[in-house]
């Protein structure tokens, strides 16, 4: 059986505690390793990781539609991929750039403040070469400041990223991206503080054998009246709404002056194997269908109209007067 200690024997051992000359035994508690998380006082985070996450999904959209767009301005297969989206300090991305580019201050009205789209030159001047003409070899990029001459021609690329880039932004709230000033020197441009934080989005744009980045810089102060709206539920939500009608009529407006091949079928018959090959000139084919009867008008081979043949001003032309079902053949 255990022993039961007396009451001089509990005063004892009480005082001994009191004393210090027992030890009790007790642990601090330590916090879990997992738990701690390093800061970075000089590169504070602002956006955090949901925020950061619809970031990075919108401009995921906008690579894509920029790619096309620039495809078709240009005439050859441009590709645009998003790189990463990430936090830094105002310093570190102006120090990043090379010097001189293609440094280009935007305004987002009605937000306040600037933000920043950055061309590397080893695609800006071949980008220049191409609407100027030139062919397919690759393109030295110079070790110069863009002239005047080549600032108008890359103000063409740079208006239509900003067209995009708008319309990529509309997801998340209206703004009208405008350029407002351009330099060749980042470092005469200094629009906040140094040590201010920016969300810096950095693309690849690929043309043929030539390749180079396009960096996007938002200073957080810029984006701060909308960061709330930058979450991925509201993302998603946004996602299975209904398109605008503005939307809609863009691509309406887009494939209107797509071109279709349309064709009338006569007439057809069916005959045997052996019948063709027997054919010789003069022959003659029947078909059950009348000379003065309709034919049938097909628009990318599926039937569309019924109709008759004639002409008009000496032209061969097609009067519609029915619609087709989706069965109808000759």
């Amino acid at each position: 059986m255990t022993d039961v200690l007396d009451q001089d024997e509990v005063n004892a051992l009480l005082e001994a505690v009191e004393g210090g000359k027992i030890d009790v035994g007790v642990e601090e508690e330590v916090v879990p390793p997992e738990e701690v998380y390093p800061y970075d006082f000089k590169r504070p985070e602002r956006v955090s990781k949901d925020q950061m996450r619809a970031f990075e999904t919108l401009h995921e959209v906008f690579s894509r539609s920029l790619s096309a767009a620039l495809s078709g301005y240009l005439r050859t297969i441009i590709e645009v991929k998003l790189v990463s989206v990430e936090q830094l300090t105002y310093s570190e991305f102006i120090l990043s750039l090379p010097n001189p580019t293609c440094f280009n201050l935007l305004t987002a009205k009605p937000l306040e403040g600037e933000m920043i789209l950055e061309l590397n030159p080893s695609i800006v001047y071949p980008i220049v070469d191409r609407l100027l003409g030139g062919g397919s070899n690759q393109t030295t990029v110079p070790d110069r400041p863009l002239t005047e001459i080549e600032w108008e021609i890359i103000s063409r690329i740079t208006r239509l990223i900003l067209e995009q880039l708008s319309r990529a932004w509309a997801n998340i709230k209206p703004l009208k991206f405008e350029l407002s000033r351009k330099e060749s020197n980042p470092q005469l441009m200094q629009i906040v503080a140094p040590n201010e934080p920016v969300v810096l989005v950095c693309f690849e744009l690929t043309m043929g054998s030539a390749s180079g980045l396009v960096n996007l810089c938002v200073p957080f102060m810029a984006i701060d009246p909308v960061i709330g709206d930058f979450t991925a539920q509201a993302w998603f939500a946004y996602s299975r709404s209904k398109p605008s009608t503005q939307r809609v009529q863009t691509i309406a407006q887009g494939i209107a002056n797509a071109e279709l091949e349309v064709a009338g079928f006569l007439a057809g018959s069916r005959i045997t194997l052996r019948e063709l090959m027997e054919l010789a000139p003069g022959d003659v084919i029947q078909t059950p269908s009348r000379a003065s009867g309709e034919i049938l008008l097909s628009v990318e081979g599926r039937a569309k109209f019924w109709g008759k043949p004639g002409l008009v001003r000496n032209h061969k032309a097609f009067r519609i007067t029915r619609p087709a079902d989706s069965g109808d053949h000759m």
